[in-house]
């Protein structure tokens, strides 16, 4: 089974879903010497084995490296009242920049079947396993400890912490309210009490018997280092991946994590109906207030818009997730951003 100390540097490239984690960021990853991660939130099965085949045929044969499949725990059922669902449907037809796009209510299945996105897995499987937005079934975490495939999952909280413990998990990713993309908060609706990574570090330190993987706002080696002394066994990165050459985020995007310095990084809903945080542009700004959905209805919705967006190489309304320390991001490869957290 997978260990820690075995890494290069204790470092796991964030999941990122969306096409941002290409086989070839990867397997670059690994090669450096820390766990390459896949965001396969959104991909279908056929998708999920094509990736995992492409970056195994990238990885050299003595790299320290771990591979690792991320996927959403999400609920079957959704509520969205036909009334709420017209406002927030006509919310997006207004925006100017939708134009003469299609925008409709999505029907289900609203997302992806995890037990199905889970088949290629169990056929090839991965060193580790991450879960975010919650605990998944006893049966997946049964099959995962049958094949010794690690697992992890996202807590923000001491009570996520301990749901995860009394699941079997094998570590907690920790993640802190800098991160950027999805708040990984089980109830999105529920409390958060919003804590910074080196304090929820700091707390699960004395309250949790699990190895910890501290995430958010973490972009240099000073930042793992506070990590590490604070308890934390590795850090999750993954805003400083984005501007990698091996990344597979727009190039556009990538220019306005180097160059928008003035941005803030905040949270929105707009997109996907779960809080996230992004760089602040244009669909964010005209979305405040608006009526919206649940995640994922809200993310399938706001789909057409964001990838007329790309084809048009606009950014104002893509979904740029971006964690606090944004500013920080370098233009440079996987290998060198290795080399300069390397401890």
């Amino acid at each position: 089974m997978f260990e820690f100390r075995r890494l290069r540097s204790p470092i796991i490239q964030a999941p990122m879903a969306g096409g941002i984690n290409t086989p070839e960021l990867v397997a670059a990853s690994i090669n450096a010497g820390v766990v390459g991660s896949f965001g396969f939130a959104y991909s279908s099965p056929e998708q999920i084995s094509r990736d995992i085949m492409a970056a195994r045929s990238l990885i050299h044969s003595d790299a320290q490296g771990a591979l690792n499949c991320n996927f959403f725990v999400v609920p079957e059922n959704f509520e969205a009242s036909a009334q709420d669902s017209e406002k927030a449907l006509n919310a997006l037809k207004s925006l100017e920049f939708s134009g003469n796009l299609e925008l409709n209510l999505p029907g289900p299945p609203y997302f992806p079947n995890l037990e199905s996105q889970l088949e290629p897995v169990w056929k090839d499987p991965p060193d580790i396993l991450t879960f975010h937005f919650g605990v998944p079934d006893q049966a997946i975490l049964s099959q995962a400890r049958s094949m010794n495939i690690k697992v992890g999952m996202t807590a923000t909280s001491a009570q996520e912490a301990e749901k995860v413990e009394k699941a079997g998990g094998d570590f907690i990713v920790a993640q802190g309210i800098e991160a950027g993309g999805h708040r990984g908060v089980f109830q999105p609706d529920g409390e958060d009490k919003k804590l910074k990574t080196l304090a929820l570090i700091k707390m699960l330190t004395g309250s949790s018997k699990l190895p910890l993987v501290a995430a958010g706002g973490i972009m240099n080696r000073n930042h793992l280092i506070e990590m590490t002394q604070a308890g934390a066994t590795a850090v999750q990165m993954g805003t400083a991946f984005l501007t990698c050459a091996e990344s597979g985020a727009p190039q556009e995007y990538k220019e306005m994590l180097l160059d928008q310095k003035t941005r803030p990084s905040l949270f929105t809903r707009a997109f996907s109906g779960r809080p996230a945080r992004a760089l602040e542009n244009e669909f964010i700004s005209l979305m405040q207030g608006q009526p919206l959905l649940p995640f994922p209805i809200q993310n399938t919705m706001t789909a057409s818009i964001r990838k007329k967006a790309q084809k048009l190489e606009n950014p104002e309304y893509q979904s740029l997730w971006a964690g606090e320390n944004y500013r920080e991001c370098r233009k440079e490869s996987v290998a060198e951003l290795i080399e300069r957290m390397s401890l």
